[in-house]
């Protein structure tokens, strides 16, 4: 059986990051396991916790503190022939990473991953995790949806030959999110296939309040930005949503101060009706009250991503990252 390495990017989340390792910890393989976490915390929290409650896990110091360079740090120190990835506010079943490596071996693909199964405890997260799994929230996207088998532009999570992921140069660790796109990016380009199986089905855990919703996808559209600069080919229909929603906002804002109240009021009234409506549908189909939430958790992942998309950080990803 293949030796597996299983790496977690981690900052500040020592309870989550608890629950992602103990489902890391119960899988049912039979080859060995290592699991390597890259740490980029404020405090000491995080490792103390590990210490006493996860001795023989391995942990290293993340100090640039953002997930691409953690996954790179944990991937320098790996010594498995697979890589696997979970992330801090995933939950692995039992049998993941017996299936990711089966799966690997099957289809020769360079990444293999599945679906985010969003999840929450609270009236919150269950909002958010009905939102994101839906067509208003995410568009046509198969890692959160589902879908059948095949060939997919991106995965969640992911699951690699060693040799594979270190060809391709590793992470780009200028990218504070969309780290996992780029780099499927790159590996499609270079003739390789990421493939989804929706069997490999990970828990995903939802932020669970408005303000860190708020930071979490201004990010991914500012970040969606510098990869479509630096890859245009890479764009997704289901990545324009969000940025023609903020610009035929803003043109309501401009019609409205012309004068031009009943045009004005088109896109947000047939925007607010629409999302209202879906969240009524959804609400009916998966009987939760809390879907009362899902407008304003919709509006709220539009408009930071829109907005970030046109807030991009300065600079450029590099096109061919430095080996790891």
């Amino acid at each position: 059986m293949s030796h597996v390495s299983v790496i977690i990017p981690t900052r500040n989340d020592e309870e989550a990051l608890s629950t992602a390792l103990d489902s890391v910890l119960a899988q049912k393989y039979s080859g060995p396991i290592e699991v390597i976490i890259a740490d980029g915390s404020d405090t000491p929290a995080t490792e103390e916790m590990l210490q006493k409650r996860y001795p023989a896990v391995r942990v290293v110091p993340n100090r640039e503190q953002s997930i691409s360079a953690g996954l790179n740090l944990a991937l320098q120190e790996a010594a498995g022939d697979v890589i696997v990835r979970c992330d801090t506010r995933a939950v692995l079943p039992p049998d993941y990473v017996k299936r990711a490596v089966a799966t690997l071996a099957r289809t020769g693909a360079a990444n293999v991953g599945g679906r985010q199964k969003a999840a929450g405890s609270t009236v919150f997260e269950r909002a958010v995790a009905m939102a994101t799994t839906t067509f208003l929230g995410v568009g046509d996207a198969r890692h959160r949806l589902g879908g059948p088998e095949g060939p997919i532009d991106t995965v969640y999570l992911g699951a690699w030959y060693r040799k594979t992921l270190e060809a391709a140069g590793g992470f780009d660790s200028a990218l504070i999110r969309n780290e996992d796109f780029e780099l499927n990016w790159r590996l499609r380009r270079r003739g390789e296939t990421v493939w989804f199986d929706p069997q490999l089905e990970a828990v995903y855990r939802p932020r669970d309040n408005l303000r860190a919703l708020v930071r979490q996808y201004f990010d991914y559209g500012r970040w969606k930005s510098v990869v479509l600069m630096t890859y245009p080919a890479s764009l997704r229909a289901r990545q324009l949503a969000a940025p023609l929603l903020v610009l035929g906002l803003a043109a309501s804002i401009a019609l409205g101060l012309a004068g031009m109240i009943w045009a004005a009021l088109a896109i947000p009234l047939v925007y607010l009706l629409t999302i209202t409506l879906g969240a009524a549908v959804i609400g009916i189909r998966r009987r939760d009250p809390a879907a009362i939430l899902i407008p304003l958790v919709l509006a709220t992942i539009h408009l930071s991503w829109g907005i970030g998309f046109f807030l991009p950080p300065r600079g450029r990803l590099r096109k061919n990252p430095p080996r790891v």
